[in-house]
């Protein structure tokens, strides 16, 4: 399977709190990230359990750049595409999920 087919599936899946820790720290650590994801995205909004009590979980994907070590977090929805707006917190990357 080549790698462009590979990274169209999850690598894993985090928790809400999981999630915004993650995206918490590479818009800190990366300047200018937390600029560009205000501007290309819009925010998740509440993030509550599921109808069936369980906590919500979000897809973690492998990042195609940085030697695939990174991991891509959902950080909110694109504005311009139906998409999910993924970081990377490696490399500080974002793509369309």
């Amino acid at each position: 399977m080549s790698s462009n087919i590979s990274q169209s599936y999850p690598y894993t899946s985090e928790t809400e709190p999981q999630r915004a820790e993650a995206i918490d720290a590479a818009l800190g650590r990366f300047d200018g990230l937390r600029d560009k994801v205000s501007a290309e995205s819009t925010g998740l909004g509440e993030v509550g359990p599921e109808e069936h009590g369980a906590p919500a979980r979000w897809w973690v994907w492998v990042c195609p750049k940085d030697d695939f070590t990174g991991r891509l977090h959902v950080a909110g929805y694109a504005r311009d595409n139906h998409a999910l707006y993924t970081v990377c917190d490696t490399c500080g990357s974002t793509f369309l999920r």
